[in-house]
């Protein structure tokens, strides 16, 4: 059984954290990131200028952001499929800046 490789070619801000991203097959999502921007990793995110710092990694075929962050271009690619799924997850990510200090 195949599986499809899919590959990010493109992408573009087209509104606050929702960016038009491109596939090499020729289709293009338009995804809203908010609803999974917590836990340690994506929540950053959430930060506007951290946020527009995403860079396509031509190696990976997929968006990459400074401190780490990235997602696999299949799910990119399935958003509608898997997004309230991932924001379900999402929502159960510890988020690091309502830790108190020790």
């Amino acid at each position: 059984m195949a599986h499809p490789i899919h590959r990010i070619t493109s992408f573009r801000a087209v509104g606050p954290f929702t960016l038009a991203v491109s596939f090499t097959d020729g289709t293009e999502q338009r995804i809203d990131f908010r609803p999974v921007l917590r836990g340690a990793l994506l929540g950053p995110l959430r930060d506007p200028a951290v946020f527009d710092r995403v860079v396509l990694d031509p190696e990976a075929g997929t968006l990459v952001w400074p401190n780490g962050a990235d997602f696999d271009p299949a799910t990119l690619h399935d958003w509608p499929q898997v997004s309230e799924e991932l924001a379900r997850r999402a929502r159960t990510w510890p988020d690091p800046s309502s830790r108190r200090a020790s």
